[in-house]
């Protein structure tokens, strides 16, 4: 991980560049075991299909960078795990379950209202059916999105990431960025990007604060410190 640079003015404009999966949601595989085994599938077969098997992996990066649709995907992937496995809304069942980042997206709140510019840098798994940032609510906290299914391009690919800069007008050396995959780093690193490995949702939210210089406050802790009759304790109805 890289240490903020001394050359960024603080009160120059800064941007923080988010994945998806495993920052803005929790973490994914144990709801994936538990689906599987609701399928009567053994807890490993969506890993196993999706990274180890060969026509898996190939489905699932022509999924990532838009080759092919979710509703295709859903159809190869379903064969691939059991001629039992229904394929309609295959990745919506399996991600149904997972839940969203609270803290972090209070964190990315915070940024922004601190003045930081806010970009969603995701490998997409599809967007139709199931819309995976729709589902977690977290879609229109961002300044600008790169997803891969769109873009054509995925992370560890040095393009999406001078794309995200270009996107956002901003250099790396006044952006963060975070990512709970660590092969996803060092290209952004060459770009002068400080970067933040995600582990527990707590752990990187710890260190974002500490970096950024904001406080992530969930809703319902910025009302339990108001005062019962403050009008924007009576008003605020906005929960995640």
């Amino acid at each position: 991980m890289l240490q903020p640079t001394d050359t960024a003015h603080h009160d120059a404009p800064r941007g923080l560049i988010l994945d998806f999966a495993g920052v803005l949601t929790g973490d994914p595989r144990p709801v994936h075991r538990a689906w599987c085994e609701s399928e009567g599938l053994l807890a490993e077969a969506w890993r196993a299909t999706l990274n180890d098997h060969p026509e898996g992996r190939r489905l699932y990066t022509a999924l990532e960078i838009g080759q092919i649709a979710q509703a295709e995907w859903n159809e190869g992937t379903a064969a691939l795990l059991g001629a039992h496995v229904a394929p309609e809304n295959l990745m919506g069942r399996a991600w149904a379950g997972v839940p969203s980042a609270r803290r972090m997206a209070a964190l990315a709140r915070a940024a922004k209202d601190a003045g930081y510019r806010l970009a969603l840098l995701s490998n997409s798994f599809g967007l139709e059916p199931f819309n995976p940032y729709a589902h977690a609510g977290i879609w229109d906290l961002f300044d600008v999105h790169v997803v891969s299914e769109v873009v054509g391009l995925a992370k560890p690919d040095p393009a999406i990431y001078q794309l995200t800069l270009d996107r956002l007008g901003l250099p790396g050396p006044a952006c963060f960025f975070v990512d709970d995959h660590p092969v996803n780093l060092p290209p952004a690193e060459a770009l002068g990007i400080t970067t933040v490995l995600a582990t527990t949702e707590n752990e990187t939210v710890d260190e974002l604060e500490r970096l950024l210089g904001v406080n992530a406050v969930l809703p319902e802790e910025a009302l339990s410190s108001q005062p019962a009759n403050s009008p924007s304790f009576k008003g605020c109805t906005h929960l995640w």
